[in-house]
Formats: C-alpha cells, structure tokens, sequence
C-alpha cells in the first residue's frame, strides 16, 4: 500500500468559519478539513452552545472573547453578521485562509466526483497569475494550458498570488432584486476555468468560498460595518474585495477567480435581504467610480500603509455620501491598529501594554 500522502499545507493554513449554529454540515467536509486547524467565529449571543463533530482541531471565538482579546477595539468587529469572521483572520497565526459558510457542502464535478475545493484553491495560491496581460487561455500555469502566442515572454514569470475567490453551484450569490425576479433560478454550469482579473478592473468578492495568502493581503482583508446597529448589510466582503483589489494592483500581486467550486445549499430570504442592502444599492454607485479612480502613493510600500491611506480617502471623499462613511473610516484605522498588536512584524518583541518593541 502507498503511503498516505500529507495534505497541502497542512501546518499553514487556518480554516475560518463564522456562524450561529451547530456545525453538522462539516460531516461532509471531513475527508478534506479534519487535517487542518479550524477558526470557528460565533455570531450571536455567546451564551449558546456551538457544537461541533468530533475528531476536528479548533478554537471558537464568541463575541466575549472579541471584547476580551481587542479590548476597546473591538468596536471594528460587526456583531449580528457574518462579517465578524475577518476577527478570524486576525488571530490566526498561520500563512493562509480559507472560509467557508456553514451552507455551502461538497460539490461534485461533471463526472460525479466530490470537488475538494480548499486542494483546488491551494493550487490556485501556489501558482502566480497574470494582471498585468490577459492569456486567452485561462490560467497558463494549470496542467495542460500554457501562454498563447502574442503573450510576453517578459510577463510569464506572472505575479504572486494573493486571492482564490472560488464560485457555486445551485444558488447563486445573487442580490436581493435579482432573487426576488429569479426565485427559482439556480447555477448548473461547471466552468472548468481560473482566470486571472485584470488589473485595474474590480469584482464583487463574496466570502463564502475564499482563499487568500495571509501574509501577502491579509490586513486588507477587513469586512466593515455590517450588521447590528450599521445602516448595510451583506457588503461586507464585497468592500473587503473592493478595497483588497485596489491594494493588489498598487502593489502587483494577483487575485483569480473560478474553481474551486462549493454546492450553495439554500438562499436567504430575499426581504431580509433587501433590507440590508437597500443602501449599499444606491451608494455603490458612488462607490464604484471611487474605488476606480483611487490612487495611492509609492510611499505605500504595504499592505498597512496602503489600507491607511485608503480609508484616509474614504473619509475625504465617501463621507459626503452618508456619515456612515466617516464611522467606517474610524474602523478601518482601528482594524490595522488592532491587526498590527496581534500581528506584530516578525523579529519583534510583544510587551503586555504599547507597542511592539523590536528585537535587536
């Protein structure tokens, strides 16, 4: 018998799932997540009891220990919406991330195959991709695909990879206009593609079938103010992607899209979702040609000082939007601060109370 084979990145990847219920659908999960560490965040009121099968590695985080571990910072962690799996991201200690809602399972292949899609996102991280010029054939870098001609020989080298943003079968990541004219509508269509998005051009991300270096863009990986007390909901990763992509092109890194695949298992209600998004509907239009015309300077040489900047210009220009935009701008500083005390640069030393001293 061959030996079994270590799973990819076993020790350096952390799987964050934020949620409010017991979480029987990581049965399904099982051949493909037990091997790896799990960052379960727990929305709601942290008195309920999560369950979880046995046999998996984890820690849970409730609203108590957010309050706990940021102290007067956890005012940046949403409360009542799935954007307070980004709290998730900040106390891992691990390269990278994938994360999952807890109603997405196992999708299969057109051949009836289960798709192990954290394996399929690792392989998207692992290879570069192609912002800067667009192969008309995909990924070059995947088996059986390669530059075409007319491509660069001087961009094949590609640019580090720094998001997988995988899709869904079934129930699509609609909004709620379009679920409410296409109730019944659902994705059968396997593509088998990755692509690279060009630079200069911005997606919606959506954050329940994503992966991302951590340590290349993980404090752009901030998901707002949503939820409990906020006037939106349902943005959250959509400014993370926003802002994400515009960090990523000012410092020539590379997102891809497409595989790996997740069966979505059931749509939300589309009411309760209108009323989240009724704003983010109207002010994404002013959003949108923000984020294409922001530039930011070369003095931003990271991932901090980019995002820094960024909500600097969030306030300038979004707050005549709506106040809310100010109060974002606030939580986006908080967010870096608190990122940078748990993620201290590597060779520095953690003192209980002020910053991090660097080790000589």
């Amino acid at each position: 018998m061959a030996a079994p084979t270590t799973p990819l990145l076993k020790d350096e990847l952390d799987i964050v799932i934020p949620t409010i219920r017991n979480l029987d659908f990581l049965e399904m999960w099982r051949p493909f997540f037990q091997p790896y560490h799990l960052i379960i965040v727990q929305d709601g009121d942290p008195a309920k009891v999560i369950k979880v099968p046995e046999g998996f590695d984890y820690e849970l985080y409730n609203r108590n220990d957010v309050n706990r571990i940021l102290g007067p910072k956890a005012s940046c962690i949403s409360f009542k919406d799935s954007a307070c799996r980004c709290f998730g991201y900040m106390v891992s200690k691990k390269k990278y991330i994938y994360t999952i809602d807890d109603d997405c399972f196992v999708a299969k292949d057109p051949s009836g195959k289960d798709i192990n899609a954290l394996e399929q996102h690792i392989k998207n991280l692992l290879s570069p991709s192609t912002p800067f010029f667009f192969n008309t054939l995909y990924d070059p870098y995947r088996e059986g695909a390669d530059f075409v001609r007319g491509y660069p020989f001087s961009l094949r080298e590609g640019a580090p990879t720094a998001v997988s943003h995988g899709l869904w079968l079934n129930i699509p990541d609609y909004d709620a206009p379009t679920q409410l004219v296409k109730p019944r509508e659902r994705n059968n269509r396997y593509v088998d593609a990755v692509l690279t998005i060009p630079k200069g051009t911005l997606f919606p991300m959506c954050g329940m079938n994503l992966a991302f270096d951590r340590e290349l863009i993980g404090p752009a990986m901030y998901f707002g103010l949503m939820g409990d007390g906020q006037p939106i909901g349902r943005y959250d990763d959509m400014w993370a992607g926003w802002c994400t992509k515009v960090i990523t092109d000012h410092l020539s890194l590379g997102i891809k899209t497409g595989l790996p695949y997740i069966w979505h298992s059931k749509a939300s209600n589309p009411f309760v979702n209108l009323k989240k998004e009724y704003n983010g509907i109207f002010w994404q239009e002013e959003l949108i040609p923000f984020f294409q015309s922001v530039t930011l300077s070369k003095e931003a040489t990271t991932v901090q000082k980019c995002y820094l900047e960024l909500a600097k210009q969030v306030r300038a220009k979004l707050g005549k939007v709506d106040g809310y935009f100010n109060k974002l701008a606030d939580a986006m500083v908080t967010w870096i601060e608190a990122w940078d005390e748990l993620n201290p640069p590597k060779g520095a030393i953690t003192t209980t109370n002020g910053p991090a001293l660097k080790s000589k």
